[in-house]
Parts: C-alpha cells; sequence; structure tokens
C-alpha cells in the first residue's frame, strides 16, 4: 500500500477510463494522459490498463508501505525517492518506508505515478478510474487527501531501474511553436454553419487555455467564432475531443470527465491521437487547431500505436539480456 502524505490539487486514481456506459449516460473518466498511463505501466510490466495516481499540481509526497517498484511518466517533474533524485519517464524501486517527494513540474500537466500491480481500489461500473461529477470509481470517488492509504496489488514481474524515450519527443509536431502546443483535429456536424471568414479565424488563432479549465473541458480564450446563424438543437450524444462553440464564441474542448451530451453546435472533434496533447496542455498556454482528414487521424493513430509497440519490444529486449546475463 501507498499512504498520502500531503497533495495540492484533484489528484485521483485513473485507468484508460469506461467505455461501455455511455448508454447509461456515463463517461469515460481515466487518464488525461493515456500515453504515458500506458508507458508507465508497460515499464512496470503491469496490464496497460493498471490503475495508477493522476497528480495535477505539485508539490505531492507519499509514503510506500512495502517493497516495490514504481514509475513515474507524463509531464517532466523534479523528484526524489528517499533523497535520491528521480528523472521523469523511470521506473524506480522504492523500499517499504521510502518517501517519494515529487517537488515542481517543469513542463506539462499532469504526471503519473504508477505502481507494480497497479493501484487496487475496486472496480466500478468496469473501471476503477475516480469519477468526480457521479462520486463514485477511485478512492470513495473523490480526489485524494493527505491521510489516504491507498491498496497495491501484487506485482507480477520483478524489474530493476530503467528509462524510456518520453512520447512528448517521440510524438511531437514538428511545426509547433515553442508557445503553442498543435492539436490535429476533423471537422464535426455544424462546421457548415460558420461562413469562411470564422472559419479560417478559428485555424489561425491561438487558443489560449483559461483558469476555468479542468477534467470535463478546456475552455479557451480568443476571437469570437459564432455561427452564421444562431443554431439551436436538443442535446445530443457527445464524446471527450468535440469542440462546442457556446454563444459566447470561445470554444469548449470536451475531456475526459465531460458529460454525455449537450447542444451546443460542434465545428471540430480533437483526433483520438491527440487528445492526450491537451491532457497535457497547462493554464495559460495556447492551443492551435490544425485540420487533419480522417485518413490522416488514422495514420496519427497508427503512429501511437507504434511508439507503444516499439516501447514494449524495447523492453521485452532488456528484461532477456538481462535474464541472460
Amino acid at each position: 500500500m501507498i499512504e498520502i502524505l500531503s497533495v495540492t490539487g484533484p489528484a485521483s486514481v485513473q485507468d484508460l477510463g469506461r467505455f461501455d456506459q455511455y448508454r447509461f449516460g456515463v463517461g469515460t473518466s481515466g487518464a488525461m494522459d493515456d500515453v504515458a498511463l500506458r508507458a508507465g505501466n508497460i515499464l512496470l510490466g503491469n496490464d496497460e490498463n493498471a490503475a495508477a495516481v493522476e497528480i495535477p499540481m505539485m508539490p505531492f509526497r507519499l509514503r510506500f508501505g512495502r517493497d516495490m517498484a514504481f514509475a513515474l511518466t507524463g509531464a517532466g517533474v523534479e523528484a526524489e525517492i528517499a533523497g535520491r533524485a528521480i528523472p521523469p519517464w523511470w521506473r524506480s524501486r522504492a523500499r517499504a518506508g521510502d518517501i517519494l517527494n515529487i517537488k515542481a513540474m517543469s513542463h506539462g500537466a499532469r504526471s503519473y505515478l504508477a505502481v507494480g500491480g497497479g493501484i487496487d481500489v475496486p472496480v466500478v461500473l468496469g473501471s476503477r478510474s475516480t469519477q468526480f461529477r457521479g462520486e463514485f470509481g477511485g478512492l470513495n470517488g473523490r480526489p485524494l487527501q493527505a491521510g489516504d492509504i491507498l491498496p497495491c496489488a501484487a506485482a507480477t514481474t520483478s524489474v530493476g531501474e530503467l528509462g524510456v524515450e518520453p512520447a512528448d519527443i517521440t510524438l511531437a509536431r514538428p511545426n509547433a511553436a515553442a508557445d503553442e502546443i498543435i492539436v490535429r483535429v476533423v471537422v464535426a456536424g455544424e462546421y457548415d454553419g460558420f461562413d469562411a471568414a470564422t472559419q479560417e479565424l478559428f485555424w489561425s488563432s491561438g487558443w489560449k487555455i483559461t483558469p476555468q479549465s479542468n477534467r470535463y473541458g478546456y475552455r479557451l480564450q480568443g476571437p469570437a467564432v459564432k455561427p452564421k446563424a444562431p443554431i439551436e438543437k436538443r442535446s445530443h450524444g457527445i464524446v471527450p475531443g468535440v469542440i462546442q462553440i457556446p454563444p459566447n464564441g470561445q470554444p469548449i474542448i470536451q475531456m475526459r470527465d465531460a458529460q454525455t451530451s449537450g447542444g451546443y453546435p460542434k465545428i471540430a472533434t480533437v483526433i483520438r491521437a491527440d487528445l492526450w496533447r491537451v491532457g497535457q496542455a497547462r493554464l495559460g498556454g495556447k492551443l492551435r487547431f490544425e485540420q487533419t482528414a480522417y485518413t490522416e487521424a488514422l495514420a496519427a493513430e497508427a503512429e501511437m500505436s507504434a511508439y507503444l509497440n516499439r516501447l514494449r519490444g524495447n523492453l521485452r529486449l532488456v528484461e532477456e539480456t538481462r535474464a541472460c546475463r
């Protein structure tokens, strides 16, 4: 088990999410950066859907109750275990009583702490993910607090220390400016309800992520993007990644805790291969949208899968080499 000693902001237990409950009005939840979660679990030899701790703010401190392996992925962080510095995208071993101190975040917005065997909270509606809106899943359906005890399953493999190539380097967009994150999107249902000049404004603008952004949705600030005529629709199904335009013309990107239905017009949808980029975008940072065809979205998905396959293969090679020594 691990004991939370101090926490800043809404840290929570998350796995890859629950995807078979939409018909009941239950959203996906799950890690905002699923690539980082998968990578941490791959590093540890876990099932890739094993639950981990999503940490959006620093500092964060915990104590390990027994010897176990752990990995930090996602955002770049300054961290130490038992006073020894450890880099991000690295797996390490902790001894019973060791304190992990994650002190600062140099880039990105969320770090993931995966442990050997995974966080062993109960499965609710097919997932261990915390659903804040419904107050279920995770640990009692709420953000983690100092004094919380998280049970951990027994690890199935024994691993030593090892680092991997961060996904934000491997999958970086080549044409991004230093102060923005480029996000690929496909046009959505009501795109043609906006005139050509407004469509161009949407593509050419840099959109600031406002402080009102969270796991439910990212509210953006920029020039008003409004349809040619008011669009009023009955509430209908939406999914994470959908970009809606409310009456004030300021886009909202639906995120992992998004509601399952809404009526605002949809101008575009973030492709699945890039949704993790949004999850790692900081408040106050800028996004720019890049129009992408469906075939290009599939190619981007294949690129992300290739990165994870390469990571799996490299880990197998390392473990086989160690076993032969």
